[in-house]
């Protein structure tokens, strides 16, 4: 985050967490953590200090889904919530010139005494932190060990220095472009927090396919790798046992020319009968082995000239089919990863032989029967999951990334999956009468109006363990709708 950006979110959270208790915090990973400040509108302050992403600002969650987020606390997590519980948060403020924010709050001691603390977010890259600080502001611990004047556990705190040549330059064309990418959702949301979340969401979603994507590459490529060198050894092996023909030939010959064959040099000359010329030719051979000797020798490696033959066709036959199936996963791979298909790629990486991709993937489509179909409006087709099986088969083996994913909120019911094979902007009317199509087939049916979440079908998860139906979102918006069918029922 930059220092303009930095600015504005100080004056956000200034506004919603001033005066506020330090609630739960929910260690999302080692580096990132969560706090509940017992907002009233599922806002939580997501803090970061991962080196290459730092940030802060608020995001809106379920408690639900951060708990199940939620990992292993460290030292540093228990000692926030020894010393923080229920401390009241006084001031918020931005040390001047520095990505570096301090929390200040006034705690009570477990004898009722009046505490001081701060807690200080420290966006500055490499040096990235969060530091809990006495009323001296003194370090008290950190969530990760950063070396440096004021940056040690017991040492006043004093921001990371750094030298004039490696001030980050926030005028150059690429803090420009960081800031572009920060703000450039801006307008479409009602907070700077809540762009910033879909920004480094989407990210993140980015960063994580990128990942897989290099890995199923890799891993195809080491397949075809070892199956390319065991081709050119079965090749050169074949090479080595010579032509098996040929040896058959120099042993008959041999044989036909014991009575007039002339040895020199280590080498036997001899009348070639199978030429219409018949000319003399060399046959090169161990001059201690008597003719007849030599000729048996010749047999023996056309025996096994042949017989390597066969077996290494054979085997090149096997290896060749193989390379020829991994080209067309690779071809199956780059087609899904052209579309951002984040299911597909994931069956490559976990090594699934002959997995359902591309047109396959259409024909389980069209062959599915778990799921009621309807064509609104504007001529998308809507898909409505029957079961829960059904709900998980549809959202994870039929839905493509691109696709919009809608649920009830709160209330169990159908997965509904609006497709969107060409990535279009979905219509506000078809977004709607989809929103209408989920809230009528859930338990909230009866209901006047139903809150209705809905996504990108790559900000679905399923939570490992979780029975059928049950997933997590990392990113949803959520639409007030009327239940009711407006859309043609087509199957």
């Amino acid at each position: 985050m930059n220092l303009e950006t930095l600015e504005k979110i100080c004056g956000e959270l200034n506004d919603a967490l001033v005066g506020q208790k330090f609630g739960k915090i929910f260690p999302l990973s080692r580096l990132q953590l969560t706090i509940d400040f017992r907002l009233h509108d599922s806002r939580y302050l997501f803090i970061s200090s991962e080196p290459n992403a730092p940030r802060i600002y608020l995001v809106k969650r379920r408690v639900r889904d951060l708990e199940k987020l939620a990992g292993h606390s460290t030292p540093f997590i228990l000692l926030l919530r020894k010393r923080l519980a229920n401390a009241v948060l006084e001031t918020i403020e931005q040390i001047e010139g520095e990505r570096v924010l301090r929390f200040d709050f006034s705690a009570e001691s477990e004898i009722g005494a009046r505490e001081k603390y701060s807690l200080v977010a420290q966006l500055t890259g490499r040096s990235a932190n969060v530091f809990l600080l006495d009323k001296n502001q003194y370090v008290l611990d950190s969530i990760r060990e950063t070396f440096g004047d004021g940056q040690e556990t017991g040492t006043r705190y004093a921001a990371p220095t750094r030298s004039e040549d490696k001030k980050p330059k926030e005028s150059g064309e690429k803090a420009r472009e960081q800031r572009r990418g920060e703000f450039e959702k801006a307008g479409e949301f009602e907070s700077l927090s809540e762009s910033l979340d879909v920004f480094y969401l989407e990210k993140d979603a980015e960063n994580r396919f990128q990942a897989l994507a290099k890995s199923a590459e890799n891993k195809l490529k080491q397949e075809t790798v070892k199956r390319e060198k065991l081709v050119r050894k079965l090749q050169q092996d074949l090479a080595n046992h010579g032509d098996a023909e040929r040896w058959k030939k120099s042993g008959d010959l041999i044989l036909a020319n014991l009575a007039d064959a002339v040895r020199l040099d280590g080498k036997i000359l001899v009348v070639d009968y199978f030429d219409e010329n018949v000319p003399t030719v060399e046959i090169e051979a161990d001059e201690n082995d008597a003719l007849t000797v030599a000729a048996e020798k010749f047999f023996r490696r056309y025996t096994k000239a042949r017989n390597a033959a066969a077996e290494i066709s054979k085997r090149l036959a096997i290896v060749n089919e193989e390379l020829d199936r991994l080209r067309e996963k690779k071809a199956r791979l780059d087609e899904a990863i052209a579309e951002t298909d984040e299911s597909i790629v994931a069956e490559f990486t976990d090594e699934k032989p002959e997995k359902a991709a591309g047109k396959q993937r259409d024909r389980h489509a069209e062959t599915f029967s778990g799921a009621r179909r309807f064509a609104s409006s504007d001529g998308f087709e809507i898909l409505v999951g029957k079961a829960s099986k059904d709900n998980d088969f549809l959202t994870f083996r039929i839905a493509k990334s691109g696709d919009l994913w809608m649920h009830a909120a709160d209330y169990p019911g159908s997965h509904v999956v609006i497709r969107n094979p060409n990535r279009q902007e979905i219509p506000p009317k078809t977004l709607l009468e989809a929103a209408q199509i989920t809230a009528f087939y859930s338990q909230a049916r009866e209901q006047p109006k139903v809150a209705v979440h809905y996504t990108p079908k790559k900000f679905v998860n399923k939570p490992k363990g979780a029975s059928a139906g049950l997933v997590s979102l990392s990113s949803f918006k959520t639409i007030l709708v009327e239940p009711k069918i407006e859309s043609k029922l087509v199957d």
